[in-house]
């Protein structure tokens, strides 16, 4: 039994994922790094195998109705945990984007304000004093009863809903309307109702247009259809519902993602007129502080705000709550999140901005004694803001608790007080700790990916820039904190555009556009998820499944029995577990418990039913081809040709430790982003592509970096044109052109602050990457500057 005062965690036969019975002692109240090539296995240690015990444990400890209000977390696969404080984890993973979701609720900054302007805000003479909820768009009290408080109206015109007025009813002028037979059906009711749906749209009186597109009613008729392709159709009652109505209630209430994004091309949004965008109710827009409205200051950047709060002289309730708002503003800063403003909506944020944000809060909480478990908590950020990262798990660990990260960035590796190194490489070859202790003791650890970059011995190799092949000019640009900003992008190079978080990278990098003289093929390949749901996968998402189904439908068996490709898609009946539905689990509902995931007690996770798993293609049924990994499967495949160039995509960018039928739910952002562009590497590329990635390398060991930059240098190679948005300094160096964007966040940035080769940017004054360029370069700064 372990002593009550012994300093460790102590992990005995950790197997979850690919660990192979992992056994492991990591130290508390210290900053714990876990390193190892992508696919090594240390998230598994540290959030499947370390938090989830601990949430379990907790789980255990409240009331069986407080667990059910709680998403449980499975027991994870390990013998024993001995010395686990309670934890707190903080992943990269977004909940369900909401546009009333902000910066400033999710930091509570709201909360805080509300308050100020309820108890300590100007109000109009004769004005009675309003309660916090009325200062908040989200409740009742509070929204516009206009816009519901969403800030938002949707409106559409006759421009929109017509875009062809030479065209008739008949020919399909009201382009808003459905297909099909719902489309003639509102065509025929027209008829009945004596319009005359066969002349040109725009010789029709602007009378019966604005009703024909605009009214509420919802006429009832006689419907006597036109015979059809010989079949007698009977009359029927047929209602009519205007072509505003119809794209309002599809946007509105549709379950169909491809019917809302059609009803969407036929919406514009504005301000809401009543509110002017503000959200709120003219009582709460009535009252102030500081002169401006709660709109006006949620709209600040919270350095701005801060200003504007610091600055007012008032009583001793106004200093209580400003002084507790300055607080919660100085940590947010203090990340290098200055630049956003309170009511910034999350879908807008980065994953990195948004942890950070958690990051922010949890400093305010004043708990002690806990481990916080964070997944990379670099992702997205320029070195100078890692510093200031660094700082604040300094203060984490500071306060008495235990920080366990996992991290690429050598820098946050550098300052670890203890390193787990996970390996030696990914899947199946991975699940080992190689080194449990302090980071200087890994050089002697040979087997280790990690040593050979903690380590270094001088700059990498000169990368000779390449002579670009043109130029492509974008702008100008006016979004967000640009303001008219021109670029050009060489074509035949690889550019990075680097910047401090806010300045402006990403905005600029959008507005490359197919419409651009000088691009034949624009790909972009961002991070958004492959599929939501466990139905998509590695392979149905590459295409790769559809190749493996045609190799099963061929074989002997299979024709015999007169299976055609859709016996072997989990995702129709035909060949799938009926019990399951092809999912593979089931849902257990419990009383007084939450429900549960189990394996399907018929298929048993294979997903198919019992004589669909009896046709094999050479040994393995599909349920065991879906599980091998992308390099068995290399292997495994090497006879057809189409799976093999599937394959050889999906390993060319580091990713052969993934199985096949990989849900899309277990993928990370980066990892998601290299299956999209192994998609693109396979297929055969005609004319000049120019492809857009926005931070590639994140989620990446300085490895798979490597693997990935190979291909991208390859691309360039063959005549295309790459664009990333990158904070790596590595890749920066190896880049053909650098656009360096700031000199700050937000208001402070949106300007080029220096462009050219990486040695000519290593030496630009005043500009916030040039530092670290040359710390990887190992260029000196040049004289004078």
């Amino acid at each position: 039994m372990q002593s009550p005062h012994d300093p460790f965690v102590r992990v005995r036969g950790a197997r979850e994922h690919n660990l192979r019975g992992v056994d492991v002692d990591i130290p508390r109240d210290a900053l714990v790094v876990f390193t190892g090539v992508s696919g090594s296995g240390k998230s598994s240690l540290a959030f499947g195998t370390v938090y989830a015990e601990a949430q379990r444990r907790y789980f255990e400890s409240v009331a069986p109705y407080a667990r059910r209000l709680i998403h449980q977390v499975g027991a994870p696969k390990v013998t024993e945990i001995s010395g686990l404080p309670p934890a707190v984890s903080l992943e990269q993973r977004r909940s369900t984007p909401t546009s009333r979701s902000s910066v400033g609720t999710v930091t509570t900054l709201s909360n805080s304000l509300r308050m100020l302007f309820s108890r300590a805000g100007d109000y109009p003479a004769g004005a009675g004093r309003l309660d916090s909820d009325a200062f908040s768009p989200n409740t009742a009290a509070g929204a516009c009863p206009s816009c519901h408080g969403l800030g938002r109206v949707h409106r559409t015109s006759e421009e929109l809903l017509v875009p062809d007025p030479s065209l008739s009813i008949r020919e399909g002028a009201i382009a808003a309307w459905p297909g099909a037979w719902q489309g003639k059906n509102l065509r025929d009711v027209l008829d009945a109702l004596g319009y005359d749906v066969g002349r040109p749209w725009r010789e029709l009186a602007q009378q019966d247009r604005d009703w024909i597109l605009f009214t509420d009613e919802q006429p009832v008729v006689t419907v006597d259809p036109v015979r059809d392709a010989g079949r007698i159709q009977r009359p029927y009652q047929g209602t009519y519902m205007s072509a505003r109505r119809y794209v309002l209630h599809t946007f509105a209430d549709s379950k169909s993602q491809p019917l809302r994004a059609k009803a969407e091309r036929f919406l514009a949004s504005e301000p809401c007129p009543v509110c002017g965008g503000s959200r709120l109710r003219p009582e709460a827009l009535a009252v102030t502080f500081a002169g401006r409205t709660i709109a006006e200051l949620a709209a600040l950047p919270l350095s701005e705000l801060a200003e504007v709060l610091g600055g007012e002289q008032r009583d001793e309730t106004a200093k209580v709550l400003t002084a507790d708002l300055l607080a919660r503003i100085e940590v947010v800063t203090e990340l290098g999140l200055g630049y956003l403003s309170p009511d910034r909506t999350t879908p807008t944020l980065s994953s990195g901005e948004l942890q950070r944000l958690r990051l922010a809060t949890q400093l305010r909480s004043g708990l002690f004694g806990v481990v916080y478990v964070l997944d990379e908590p670099s992702a997205g950020l320029h070195p100078a803001d890692t510093e200031a990262l660094l700082v604040v798990l300094d203060r984490l660990k500071a306060s008495g608790n235990s920080v366990f990260v996992v991290e690429h960035h050598l820098d946050v590796v550098r300052r670890a007080d203890w390193l787990v190194d996970v390996g030696p490489l990914a899947g199946e070859h991975g699940g080992l700790v190689l080194h449990s202790g302090p980071p200087a003791e890994l050089a002697g650890v040979a087997e280790s990916v990690t040593r050979r970059f903690l380590f270094a011995e001088g700059p990498p190799a000169a990368h000779e820039p390449r002579t670009p092949s043109g130029r492509l000019e974008i702008g100008p640009v006016t979004r967000h904190n640009l303001d008219g900003l021109l670029a050009e992008i060489p074509l035949g190079a690889l550019t990075a555009v680097t910047g401090v978080s806010g300045s402006g990278k990403s905005t600029l990098v959008g507005e490359i556009t197919e419409e651009l003289p000088g691009v034949e093929r624009l790909v972009t390949v961002d991070q958004r998820p492959i599929g939501r749901t466990p139905r998509s996968n590695l392979a149905t998402y590459t295409g790769l499944f559809d190749v493996v189904r045609k190799l099963f439908t061929a074989t002997d068996e299979a024709r015999a029995r007169g299976y055609k490709a859709g016996r072997f898609s989990f995702n129709v009946p035909g060949g799938r577990c009926e019990t399951c539905q092809g999912e593979g689990f089931v849902s257990v509902e419990l009383l007084f418990l939450p429900s549960t995931y189990a394996a399907c007690p018929d298929c048993h996770g294979a997903r198919y039913n019992p004589e669909t798993l009896e046709i094999t293609h050479q040994g393995l049924d599909i349920a065991g081809v879906l599980d091998l990994t992308v390099e068995s499967a290399a292997v495994f495949f090497t006879d057809s040709p189409a799976a093999v160039r599937s394959l050889r995509a999906l390993l060319d960018v580091g990713l052969g430790y993934l199985r096949l039928g990989q849900p899309a739910t277990e993928l990370s952002g980066g990892e998601a982003q290299r299956i999209k562009l192994a998609s693109e590497l396979q297929r055969v590329r005609r004319g000049h592509t120019l492809y857009v990635l926005d931070e590639p390398t994140t989620g990446l060991h300085p490895a798979d970096v490597e693997v990935l930059m190979r291909q991208l240098h390859g691309l360039v190679d063959a005549g295309h044109s790459v664009v990333v948005v990158e904070h790596d300094m590595t890749v920066v160096a190896g880049a053909d052109w650098v656009i360096d964007l700031g000199p700050g966040g937000g208001d402070e940035g949106g300007r080029i602050v220096a462009e050219g080769t990486p040695a000519e940017v290593s030496g630009a004054p005043g500009s916030r990457t040039a530092p670290y360029l040359r710390r990887v370069t190992g260029t000196a700064r040049p004289a004078g500057s």
